[in-house]
Order: C-alpha cells, then sequence, then structure tokens
C-alpha cells in the first residue's frame, strides 16, 4: 500500500512538471501571437470607404429587397432596402471579395477593388439548373468553389431550415456522400465516403471540436441552432486541420455579422410528432458603431421515439439546452471576435434488453451526461495584399455514463487548447498563397468508478504552406504541412491492480495536395486532385483496457500502433446550363496502417477485441442530375455509393464496418410563389430516400449482417410571410416516412441489440416556425 501511494504522488508530480511544461509551450506561442498582433493592426489601411449600389431583378428591373450584400473575409455587409438601394460604410480600401444573395435568385460572387470604387449595382438572375456559386473556405482561404480542385459541397441556411432534423449532423446526413452512425435519436456521428470517427475534423467557432469522438456513442456538441451554414469538404484535408482530418472535414458557420446601425431579435420553434420533440431558440444580434453581438439560447426536449415493431423505444429520449455568444469588433484594420459557448445534453441510452415472455423493450434507466464548454478568440487583420489571422481557444468536454440516477460508471474529463496563425493573401489576384502553422494541447482525465482509456495528455503541432496560380482557363494548387504529435498516457491503478501502464508515444508525417481546375469551355469544368491523408493513433486504440458499454465487447489496446497514410485520386467533371446541371465525382483512396478492431480467441472471454492495422481500400462515387424544365420546377437526383474493403483478408472481414449502403436521393422541388406580396418563397417538395442492399457487411464473429433495400418517402413545404416589404415569419411542414416504413439503417448501432435488433423512427410530421425582429 505504501509503494502504491509513493507511485502514485511520484506519477502526480511527473505529471504535474509534464502539464507546465506544455503549458509553458502554449503561452509561449501566446506571447508570438500577441507580439504579432499588435504591430499588424498598426500598419494595417485606415482608408475610410463608403460603398453603395442597387439590386435590381433581371426579369422585370424591380427593386430586390432583402437581398444580402456581404464581404465573407471582412465580415462586413448589409440588406437592400425597400427601393433595393443598399449603403455599407467604414470598408477598408482593399481588393476583396463580394458575395449578393437572395432566395430564389442565383448567388453573385465577384472581386472589387475598393480603392477605386465607390458604386457598384447587381441584377439578380432567377434561379434555374445553373449550379449555384458559393464561397467556400478553400486550402488558402475564402475562394470560389468553381476554383477548389478537392471536392467541397455547401448546405445554405434555407436548406438547414427546411431539413428536420434532431441534430445538426443528421440535418446534414443527406448531402451526396455523406452519411451519419446513429444511436437512438439523439446522437449522430459524421462519416464521409466511408469513414468517420478521428478520421474526420469538425470544425466550429474556428477551431476543431473536440469531444472524446472515439465513442461509438459520443455525438457532436454543437447547438444546431447556431449553425448558419455547412459546409463539407470530401477527401483529405490534413494541410489545414493536421492529423485526424484524413476523411475530410466539417465547417460549421455561425451567422454573418449583422449590418452596421442594426439589431435583430428572432425567435423560432419546432415540433416533430414521432417523439414528440419540441424545442424553441431565441437569438438576439447586433451592430452598434463597428461593436457586434450575437448571442442565442436554446431548448430541446424529446420523448422515445416510435416504430410500428418495436412501440417506444425505452432509453431514445434526449434533453439539450445550449448557450452561444459572440462580442467583438469590426473595423478598417480588420476584427476581432470573442467567442463563448455552453453545451448541454442528456441523452438515455438504449439498452435494447427485451421481456422473455413479451418480447417487448425493457425500460432503461441509463443514460449520459455532456457538458461542453468553448472560448475562442477570432482574430483577423488586414495586412498588404492580405490578412493575418489569430485564432486561440479552449474547451472543457465532460461526459459522464450513469447505469441509473445513482450509479456513474464512466467519467471523462478533457480539456483541449486550439491555437493557429497563418497569412492569407488576398484572393483576386492571379497568385494566391497561405502559410501559418497550428496545433493543440489536450489533457484527459478519468473521474468515474469505470475505466476504458488512461488519462493522457497531447501536444501537437503542424506548419503549413499552399499556392494557387489562376490562368485563363487553368486553375492550379497544391500545398504541404508537417505535423509533430507527442502523446503521454499515465498509470493507473483499479481494484489494487494496476490497469493501464505509463508510456508515451512521438508521431510526426508529412502531408499535402496537389490539384488542378480546366474550365473545358463556359459549361463544362474538369478536376483532378491528389491528397495524401495522416492520422495518429488515438488513445482509445493505443491503451484502452475495459467492457465499452453498449458494444458489448472487452476492448484492449495496442501501445505500437503505427499512424495511418492515406493517398487518395479525386477526379470530377461538371456541365451547368439553365436547364440541366450534371456533376460526377470519382475517389479512390488507399490507407496503409488502417486500425481496425479484431476478435481474439479466448478461453475466459468471447467477447475479446485488440486494435491492430493492415491496408484498407476505398473506391466510389457521387453523382448528381438536376432537371429545371421550367421556370418553378427542379427534379434533383443524387447518387452515392463507396466500396470499402480490407485487403489480404477472408471474405467475412474483408468489408469494412459501417460501410454507408448505395443511396439515391431524388427531389421533386415546385416554387408556388416566387416573389408575392404576402407569401413568397413558396414552395412544395416531395422526396425519395432509396437505400439499395448493402450485402458488403463484415460478418466475421457477429460484427455485422447484410442490410435489406428500403425506400422512405418524404415531403416538405414552406413559405415567408410578408408585409409592407418585411418578412413577418418563415414557415415549415414536414412529413418524414409517410408510409411508416419499418426499416433498419446499416449505419444503426440499434440493429445488433438483444434479438431482432431495434428498428428505426416511424412516420414523422413536423412544423417549424422562424419570427425574424429587425430593431434600426
Amino acid at each position: 500500500m505504501i509503494k502504491q501511494i509513493k507511485r502514485t504522488k511520484a506519477r502526480k508530480i511527473v505529471s504535474g512538471w509534464l502539464m507546465f511544461n506544455d503549458m509553458k509551450r502554449i503561452y509561449q506561442i501566446m506571447l508570438i501571437l500577441a507580439c504579432v498582433c499588435v504591430p499588424v493592426s498598426a500598419g494595417t489601411t485606415t482608408n475610410k470607404v463608403v460603398l453603395h449600389g442597387r439590386v435590381t431583378d433581371a426579369i422585370d428591373g424591380q427593386p430586390v429587397v432583402g437581398a444580402s450584400i456581404y464581404f465573407p473575409q471582412l465580415r462586413q455587409g448589409t440588406i437592400s432596402n425597400a427601393d433595393g438601394f443598399y449603403t455599407i460604410k467604414d470598408l477598408p480600401a482593399v481588393k476583396t471579395t463580394i458575395q449578393v444573395t437572395y432566395v430564389g435568385h442565383l448567388t453573385i460572387i465577384q472581386s472589387i477593388d475598393l480603392r477605386t470604387t465607390t458604386e457598384c449595382n447587381f441584377v439578380m438572375q432567377e434561379n434555374n439548373a445553373t449550379l449555384k456559386e458559393v464561397v467556400v473556405t478553400g486550402l488558402t482561404g475564402s475562394t470560389r468553389a468553381d476554383r477548389s480542385p478537392a471536392p467541397i459541397s455547401v448546405v445554405p441556411p434555407r436548406v438547414l431550415q427546411a431539413t428536420p432534423s434532431t441534430n445538426i449532423i443528421d440535418a446534414v446526413a443527406h448531402q451526396p456522400g455523406v452519411s451519419q452512425i446513429t444511436t437512438g435519436g439523439g446522437i449522430s456521428k459524421p462519416i464521409i465516403r466511408g469513414l468517420g470517427y478521428n478520421r474526420i475534423v469538425t470544425v466550429n467557432d474556428g477551431i476543431r471540436q473536440e469531444g472524446q469522438q472515439w465513442g461509438d456513442e459520443h455525438g457532436i456538441e454543437v447547438d444546431a441552432q447556431s449553425v448558419h451554414s455547412v459546409e463539407i469538404l470530401k477527401g483529405p484535408a490534413t494541410l489545414m486541420y493536421g492529423s485526424d482530418a484524413m476523411a475530410g472535414i466539417l465547417v460549421l458557420h455561425e451567422a454573418p455579422v449583422m449590418p452596421q446601425g442594426t439589431m435583430a431579435l428572432n425567435v423560432g420553434s419546432e415540433y416533430q410528432s414521432n417523439d414528440q420533440l419540441f424545442d424553441y431558440t431565441v437569438n438576439f444580434a447586433g451592430n452598434q458603431k463597428g461593436w457586434v453581438w450575437n448571442w442565442r439560447w436554446s431548448q430541446k426536449d424529446a420523448d422515445k421515439y416510435k416504430n410500428k415493431v418495436d412501440g417506444r423505444v425505452p432509453g431514445s429520449q434526449f434533453h439539450e439546452r445550449a448557450l452561444t455568444g459572440i462580442v467583438g469588433t469590426n473595423r478598417r484594420w480588420g476584427y476581432s471576435h470573442l467567442k463563448l459557448s455552453y453545451y448541454n445534453l442528456k441523452p438515455g441510452l438504449i439498452e435494447g434488453e427485451r421481456d422473455e415472455e413479451t418480447g417487448r423493450l425493457e425500460p432503461s434507466e441509463a443514460f449520459q451526461k455532456i457538458d461542453h464548454y468553448k472560448a475562442v478568440l477570432d482574430n483577423s487583420f488586414l495586412l498588404g495584399d492580405g490578412a493575418l489571422k489569430a485564432v486561440a481557444g479552449y474547451q472543457q468536454n465532460r461526459r459522464r455514463e450513469f447505469e441509473n440516477a445513482d450509479e456513474l460508471g464512466l467519467d471523462f474529463r478533457l480539456h483541449t487548447v486550439n491555437y493557429d496563425v497563418h497569412y492569407l493573401q488576398n484572393a483576386n489576384t492571379d497568385w494566391q498563397f497561405a502559410a501559418g502553422f497550428s496545433g493543440m494541447w489536450q489533457y484527459s482525465e478519468n473521474l468515474g468508478e469505470e475505466y476504458l482509456i488512461p488519462s493522457y495528455r497531447l501536444f501537437d503541432s503542424g506548419l503549413f504552406a499552399s499556392v494557387t496560380r489562376q490562368l485563363e482557363r487553368l486553375t492550379l494548387s497544391g500545398g504541404l504541412r508537417y505535423d509533430i504529435r507527442r502523446l503521454h498516457s499515465y498509470e493507473q491503478m483499479s481494484e489494487g491492480e494496476l490497469r493501464f501502464t505509463d508510456f508515451t508515444r512521438n508521431f510526426h508525417g508529412l502531408t499535402g495536395s496537389v490539384g488542378a481546375i480546366y474550365n473545358i469551355t463556359s459549361k463544362l469544368n474538369m478536376r483532378l486532385n491528389l491528397s495524401k491523408g495522416f492520422r495518429t493513433p488515438n488513445l482509445s486504440e493505443l491503451g484502452s483496457n475495459g467492457e465499452h458499454e453498449g458494444t458489448y465487447r472487452y476492448e484492449m489496446g495496442n501501445h505500437h500502433l503505427s499512424p495511418e497514410h492515406s493517398w487518395q485520386l479525386d477526379y470530377g467533371i461538371d456541365y451547368s446550363s439553365e436547364i440541366i446541371s450534371t456533376q460526377l465525382s470519382l475517389f479512390a483512396n488507399q490507407i496503409s496502417n488502417y486500425i481496425f478492431l479484431e476478435h481474439l480467441t479466448s478461453d475466459d472471454a468471447d467477447n475479446l477485441y485488440q486494435y491492430r492495422q493492415g491496408t484498407a481500400r476505398l473506391l466510389g462515387f457521387e453523382a448528381l442530375v438536376d432537371i429545371h424544365p421550367i421556370e418553378q420546377l427542379h427534379f434533383e437526383n443524387t447518387f452515392s455509393y463507396v466500396n470499402a474493403r480490407q485487403l489480404h483478408k477472408p471474405e467475412e472481414s474483408r468489408w469494412l464496418p459501417f460501410t454507408p449502403a448505395p443511396r439515391w436521393n431524388s427531389d421533386l422541388r415546385y416554387d408556388i410563389i416566387r416573389d408575392g406580396r404576402t407569401l413568397t418563397n413558396t414552395f412544395v417538395s416531395l422526396g425519395i430516400e432509396c437505400y439499395l442492399r448493402q450485402n458488403h457487411a463484415h460478418t466475421a464473429y457477429d460484427t455485422e449482417t447484410a442490410t435489406p433495400s428500403y425506400t422512405l418517402l418524404n415531403l416538405t413545404a414552406g413559405t415567408d410571410v410578408r408585409w409592407h416589404n418585411r418578412t413577418l415569419a418563415s414557415i415549415y411542414l414536414s412529413g418524414t416516412n409517410l408510409t411508416n416504413r419499418v426499416y433498419q439503417s446499416h449505419l444503426s448501432r440499434l440493429k445488433y441489440a438483444d434479438g431482432p435488433g431495434i428498428y428505426n423512427k416511424g412516420r414523422s410530421f413536423g412544423v417549424k416556425l422562424l419570427i425574424p425582429v429587425t430593431i434600426k
């Protein structure tokens, strides 16, 4: 006992010293950041620019009321008034990109030199089948999507608003190449082209979201109401975000800053019938004399969902609370925003046990409590022909699992400090480049009565540089990044026995990307991109030693795992006209040192698994065809397919687990009223989700079974209510799974509960109401 106490004290002293050294590195980085930022703000432009103009409709020349005129790089903008006029004051005298958007019309994106331009008028074309232009976060900062060789898709605000969902991942999971692993109604994990977990990075508030992503039932701790739009980059994105972005990234964007001199109060509410989900959100934002703010409170409660076979599913209920806020300043030298958030989720845990006589699901008392705190300082300083970005953030993720109200099991507390400093040259020259460094520090604690992974600390950092060359019909881009990561796991005792051993691992990796876009004609483009990805093993894969509740597996880590390395080739071609648009994106991805769980033969336990490595190969494509035969009718079809297998394995274990089934989505939308006096943007949409049979199942040791095909029928309608050129409310009606189809998704973890498994949600109807109030 005395030796154990001494060992514990020694470990705490060493842990404290190592944490001190890590924090000293962070403080040094912060000091460098501060020293750089002070002279930068002094050397930036001080000239005031006022831009004004008018937005009109191309068909009748009438003013477009409420069009958004926005500078993505400056984070400043306004909306057009009742006569279509707009004015933006206190702009810096720089060359930048301006974006004009309005519902039902094509987005306008163009370069503008504010040093020589004071008036700019825009004529907006109504929507047709032309592929939508949009500004995205490319390798070298904000750029047009049609100039990015890597496949990027954007989910705009109106699509998020009209989509019935239980969380932000559920809202974007219908996009081509994107799926979700679900555990009941409130927990969703993103999948991009067959890969998920720590192979995807989610970016929120300008930093990567860190919340124990390795867990099967660990979702994304973000309030869906606070997300304005979502950007999805498919394929390795380690160039900008380092290790773990092997499959791609999800960038969750906040709402643009309010126009100067305005304030707005927005309230919204939603109800879904199946699980009796009810939520509401209250938002207050403003911009007064360059001081900006945006605060939001959201609350969501859902009961147990139901289907025709299982009835109500015990443990599928959840409760969500979230507070998000931004306060800062926008000046001619750039902007500085402090972002604060608190997210609380209390989901039930579905145990799946059934009564032996009736076969009905038994009540479940197990649940989780998740608290996520975050503070981010987001700065941008105009410097020369570009901007210096400096972002620092702190996150604390507390995740607790309870067997019942009085019995605490797992209890993790994860601290993360993120930092990112890079320079972006303006996107409006033939040459564009970005360079900088980013990384994070982490410390994870075990505070519960049960253990799955040891306590650990982590420090990583990476240097990157990228460049883009714009020619007449050809765009070339590429870049390199070098990362280092140090991970230390602490020794830990359990019930008088050594549970986790002390070990340290050091990793490094060189990644890169090179690509090109060629404009064959004004309507036909071809893309080609080659990228190298890199991912270090997470602590669960290296050091786990315990039973993972809900998976019925006893998992053992492997201290000797090597980093994963991938090579992915993307080829795309797209054609766009006023009548029809088509896109085809092909990809081939090979991953060496691919990490997976393998069943171990043991006389003592039949549920013993350990992490091993092999070689994985993923092939697939996404296709889109959008037909616009008449002005008000859209017929959009998308198809997604991925073939994910592990090489040199027998038939029963060659297919990677949780490979999405081939999926065809079809949406027929009719715009009833485009621009009316009382009702406007009125539409009705009939959607079909067809999932083909998935025979590529990892059948070894009953891990997976094949999943039959099924088709879901959905209906959505919506309208804006207007009075005297002001939007009073937006109303959306929805019906999902209208035929009440009984089905099990191949990506549902509940499929493998006791007996026949648990089925997905049945028919549901929903209504959403959004009320904006602008205060001048």
